[in-house]
């Protein structure tokens, strides 16, 4: 589920110093002091491998590489399994202290007269031409490979490739350009050497037995091995031809070293890899950036809303203080009948005071906007919560999957005010198949999510890739969706629709009241594009690195600015939305209901058409499958944040009009 998380990458730089790592520390001691406390033995684990041009990951054993023959897997959360993470152990086995240099770890051989093997070799050369990435972890930090970029500055990524591909016509494609020795037309060239290095604070001055690893790195090599009983690791790369003709042996081989490094502290171990990403500073200068903006306009927007509103009360006030005595005299129906005559100025100048008949009209398709209503206020808390929780340091990269397991077991558990919220608006509208409205706001959207992963997942399952959620998991999940969600949704409204419906400050007229023709502005289409621009004003940097860190794999970890994002986001739509609104009511034009929720839910639209923008013009995906599961899964993402802004903005909006409409009582 993939879905989710793309709408909830989160939180952590404001709560650095609160941070919890994903597992207990372990020691590692000298071979001859080897204690239950203490061990000597350093194992590598391989999670799945994946690529920018591809959508599609794929478990390590998928590739014919080196395998572990008592394979290990670690237990795995609901979040990795719905991520797709897959790890196992590997041949990679480390004693603490001890450097090796060109160990062998295993021959692969290839025959072109063998079927099986020309499958093998041919899956492998794909996996080097899309740039797939392996991903290797040490006690669970990621094994980062550095290399140089320009300036002078080193960029660190927690993958390296496979290998790399020079076309028939000479391109040289990807990690190809590190090595002036990758020259050949129409050939692979594979990586089957890692210099690995590891680095661990020895425990002096510490309270604690032994040593701890600090930080892990490699280097990705390409030998032709000649002789395997006599290695050297030196020589050219290992060359595999386009065209596979003649038998073929691929060795591979590693060397370790470890440094003391007793200047790192254990607790702050993952910050090589974060404070070695790319466009660290150019992001804090643009989320410092448009923090500014947006505290401006939302400022803007506040002070428009307060002066024009409060000068409008006191106005009006003036004029009922000055024709109260006989307006109470005369029936609704008579006072509007006059109204136009006695007081002609203020029906021009208070457009917003003459609608209070009409402005708390029941809206068409209630049923569908309660529904939504129930369903954004589930994912608004719920979307509250994780960032919090990650804000604290609970959810961070260490603890792997953590994220998307908190949010999905909040959702499920949040059934309750999903809907009571659906219930009590749906009889606020004065609805009457409660039935209707219970199944829907427990079936409709999750049904609409389920459908779409379900599709995702079966093109998944039929590519082969790590990603396809085994059938237990499925049934885990539809097992939780109707035997927690579905009673908790119906707990709460039950408990809604037994509430009395939300009064409101004036009465509705029988007859509706005619509305007059409006301006190009005001009318419903051009106010609810314009309304969903300043909201994505706000996020679109964000979203920048949120897609990069889905989509090209790079790690996320600006949690902390995200959640301040995520609180102008929440008032830009709650301004932008009452604003528009009050414009909206001046016009005499009052059917608010749905454009409340339009306005600000219409960021949805303008984060599909950016993350269209996104596909052509920062990825490098290819193929059909993985095209189809990039938008499946936006889709997905889109219509979450849909449901999540067009809440917040009807809410705001709702609040508004109840309270000026409270503010001046009308009779």
């Amino acid at each position: 589920m993939r879905l989710l998380a793309a709408g909830l990458l989160l939180l952590a730089p404001l709560c650095a110093a609160f941070y919890l790592p994903g597992l207990a520390p372990v020691s590692f001691c000298d071979d001859d002091k080897e204690s239950e406390g203490c061990k000597s033995l350093i194992e590598l684990f391989v999670n799945r491998l994946d690529s920018v041009e591809s959508v599609l990951p794929y478990e390590y054993d998928a590739f014919d590489f080196c395998q572990d023959k008592e394979e290990k897997r670690p237990s795995e959360n609901l979040g990795q399994v719905l991520f797709g993470e897959r790890i196992a152990s590997s041949p990679y086995k480390f004693t603490f202290k001890k450097q090796e240099t060109c160990k062998k770890v295993c021959t692969r051989s290839y025959d072109p007269e063998n079927s099986a093997d020309k499958s093998k070799l041919a899956f492998l050369k794909k996996g080097m031409q899309l740039n797939y990435q392996h991903h290797w972890i040490i006690d669970n930090m990621p094994v980062t490979w550095c290399y140089d970029v320009e300036d002078g500055q080193k960029f660190c990524n927690p993958g390296f490739p496979i290998g790399c591909f020079v076309t028939p016509d000479g391109r040289v494609k990807d990690a190809c350009v590190i090595n002036s020795e990758f020259n050949k037309k129409n050939t692979f060239y594979l990586f089957n050497h890692v210099d690995i290095t590891i680095m661990y604070h020895s425990g002096k001055d510490e309270n604690w037995p032994g040593a701890r690893l600090v930080m892990a790195r490699l280097r990705p090599q390409s030998y032709k091995h000649t002789d395997e009983n006599n290695l050297s690791c030196e020589g050219p790369p290992m060359e595999i031809p386009g065209e596979f003709t003649n038998k073929l042996n691929l060795i591979y081989t590693y060397s370790v070293t470890f440094e003391e490094k007793n200047n790192i502290k254990w607790a702050s171990r993952w910050d090589y890899i974060l404070e070695s990403m790319p466009h660290t500073n150019i992001q804090w200068f643009s989320i410092m950036n448009s923090l500014v903006i947006v505290l401006f306009l939302s400022g803007m927007v506040a002070m428009i809303i307060l002066r024009t509103l409060h000068k409008d009360i006191a106005r009006y006030n003036q004029i009922d203080s000055s024709q109260l005595h006989w307006k109470a005299e005369l029936t609704e129906d008579l006072c509007n009948a006059i109204h136009p005559f006695t007081s002609e100025d203020a029906q021009e100048e208070f457009g917003w005071k003459l609608v209070h008949g009409d402005v708390f009209r029941p809206p068409r398709k209630g049923m569908l906007l309660s529904v939504f209503l129930g369903q954004g206020t589930q994912i608004f808390i719920m979307t509250f919560i994780t960032l919090f929780l990650a804000c604290l340091g609970f959810l961070s990269p260490a603890n792997r999957g953590a994220l998307m397991t908190c949010a999905v077991v909040l959702w499920v558990l949040l059934g309750t005010p999903a809907g009571y919220v659906s219930a009590r608006m749906y009889k606020t509208f004065r609805g009457e198949k409660w039935k209707t409205n219970v199944l829907l706001t427990a079936l409709l959207c999750p049904g609409i999510v389920f459908a779409d992963f379900f599709i995702m997942n079966l093109i998944l399952w039929v590519k082969g890739s790590s990603a396809a959620i085994p059938f237990g998991t499925l049934v885990a999940i539809l097992a939780m969706w109707f035997g927690i969600s579905v009673p908790l949704t119906f707990i709460g409204a039950y408990f809604g629709f037994k509430e009395k419906p939300i009064e409101h400050p004036v009465r509705t007229n029988q007859i509706p009241r005619q509305i007059p023709e409006q301006s190009f502005f005001t009318k419903p289409l051009p106010g609810i594009i314009m309304g969903g621009i300043l909201p994505f004003g706000c996020i679109f940097i964000q979203l920048f690195f949120i897609l990069n860190s889905i989509w090209s794999h790079q790690m996320y970890y600006m949690f902390g600015f995200l959640f301040l994002v995520f609180i102008i986001l929440l008032i830009t739509c709650s301004e932008a939305t009452v604003l528009l609104c009050y414009f909206h009511l001046c016009a005499e034009d009052y059917h608010w209901w749905w454009r409340s929720f339009l306005t600000s839910s219409f960021t949805a639209v303008y984060l599909f058409i950016y993350a269209v923008h996104y596909f052509f013009s920062k990825l490098q995906i290819t193929g059909t499958a993985s095209t189809i599961l990039y938008f499946g899964y936006t889709m997905i993402m889109v219509l979450i944040f849909f449901l999540f802004t067009g809440t917040i903005g009807f809410f705001a909006c709702f609040w508004f009009v109840s309270k000026i409409y409270s503010v001046v009582k009308v009779d």
